[in-house]
């Protein structure tokens, strides 16, 4: 079997890698579209009480089973059910989460090559290749399978080095780089014409838009940028050394997988006022603000094109962050199979990471040959509807299947008072009633809807 398990070696490490896995293209690029589609404020104001009165809970059983199981996520389900049903029940479930989280990363890595395609366009223009520039940027089979392979290519290599001098090295460079562009790009957004509207549209909630659809989406984008139901960010807990306090861990990735979130919603509403009041369109004929895909690859680019000689420049700022983002959570979704594989098979992590890492590729081509059947279906089943209800399904063993005492005594392995605390008062039957039950209703309204 396997070598002996890796261990995150500091919690500044662990924060980091978990913060990456949280903050990805989620939260740059799904959060203010989703915010944008969505009426502004009021998306942001749901977004927060859900990510705190769901995601949390949900994100604190994946991180106390993981670091009891030390297991990847099939292995340590089975591991803690009490007999012949619930084993099978968790075998279910841990299997379907490896397999959502290999389609996610499918589709992640066709929308992080365009990242990367659009990030060395303007490289390509100020070296003077025009064609190639217009390559870069067209939407074509070759382009998008070449900048996939890139991408999943970069992902491969940082889970074939394995946790430390992996996950945690490359989360650590790239996390303050990423903080770094986002904060210097905010800046010059924010003094251009047109800023202030899309501030105001951002930051003033119009309540009347709250409505069964919002809150799904919602729903969906807090499970989705916290990587949570699928097993990332209880293999990252399976990393955890037993001295730390995992709610304290917790809730701070919870804090920075929300405060980037609202701080890419800072640079992209503002950005595409910005672009409206450089001439670009930016609502729909029917009066909707455009969003999706449109409003990266087709708003801003026109944006950065009407800025002069420094739009290039920017351009190619705002796409690297962009890339850094994708590569921060693609990692932590690719380790979620290679974990197993590597876990319960003789093969070693980088012969895992290969196999792993090209069927996950074969998966995103047959999606770009069948694009507009499959890519959007992709993202509704996994994001929409299976993160939640794996995220039930977890909830459903930390709050029912395992004993309790046996939950209080592994969070007490970092945290000997937590016991007199207002969390064990609390979560444990949070996650035990209130938590199934308000996921149940959500993914009730998706079916009604």
């Amino acid at each position: 079997m396997s070598a002996p398990r890796e261990q995150f070696s500091s919690k500044a490490g662990f924060i980091m890698a978990a913060a990456g896995s949280a903050v990805g293209l989620g939260n740059i690029w799904g959060f203010p579209t989703q915010t944008a589609t969505n009426g502004g404020g009021a998306f942001v104001l749901v977004y927060f009480i859900l990510a705190f009165m769901l995601a949390y809970p949900a994100l604190m059983a994946e991180l106390i089973i993981g670091r009891h199981a030390r297991a990847n996520v099939f292995t340590a389900l089975r591991g803690i059910a009490t007999g012949p049903f619930t084993r099978k029940l968790g075998s279910l479930i841990g299997g379907y989460g490896v397999i959502v989280a290999s389609f996610i990363l499918s589709f992640y890595a066709i929308i992080a090559g365009w990242m990367l395609a659009f990030m060395v366009e303007p490289v390509a223009l100020m070296l003077g290749f025009p064609s190639v520039a217009e390559w870069l940027t067209t939407f074509s089979l070759e382009r998008n399978i070449i900048t996939a392979a890139l991408f999943m290519g970069l992902t491969m290599a940082i889970i074939a080095s394995g946790i430390e001098n992996g996950i945690e090295k490359w989360s650590s460079r790239l996390m303050p780089m990423l903080l770094s562009l986002l904060l210097a790009l905010i800046i010059y957004v924010l003094n251009q014409d047109g800023a202030m509207e899309g501030l105001r549209v951002y930051l003033s909630p119009d309540l009347s838009r709250i409505n069964p659809p919002l809150i799904l989406d919602a729903l969906g984008q807090a499970f989705f940028s916290l990587s949570l139901g699928v097993g990332t960010m209880l293999i990252y807990g399976s990393y955890l050394s037993r001295e730390e306090s995992l709610p304290k861990l917790g809730a701070w990735v919870t804090l920075v997988d929300c405060g980037i979130a609202f701080i890419a919603g800072l640079l992209i509403i503002p950005a595409i006022y910005v672009a409206q009041a450089h001439g670009t369109q930016v609502f729909t004929e029917a009066g909707d603000l455009i969003a999706g895909p449109d409003l990266i690859f087709q708003v801003l680019p026109s944006l950065f094109n009407s800025m002069g000689s420094i739009g290039p420049v920017v351009g190619l700022t705002f796409f690297v962050l962009m890339s850094v983002a994708a590569v921060t959570s693609s990692i932590s979704m690719l380790e979620v199979p290679v974990s197993l594989v590597s876990e319960e098979t003789r093969a070693s992590r980088p012969q895992a990471t290969l196999i792993i890492g090209a069927l996950i590729f074969c998966a995103s081509t047959v999606t770009l040959l069948n694009f507009d059947v499959m890519f959007g279906l992709i993202i509704d089943i996994t994001t929409v509807y299976s993160q939640p209800l794996l995220g039930l399904g977890l909830c459903v063993f930390a709050g029912w299947i395992w004993h309790r005492d046996n939950l209080l005594k592994e969070i007490q392995a970092g945290h000997p008072d937590i016991a007199d605390s207002w969390f064990w008062k609390i979560w444990p039957t949070y996650v035990r009633f209130f938590c199934p039950l308000l996921i149940l209703a959500a993914f009730g309204q998706s079916l009604v809807g």
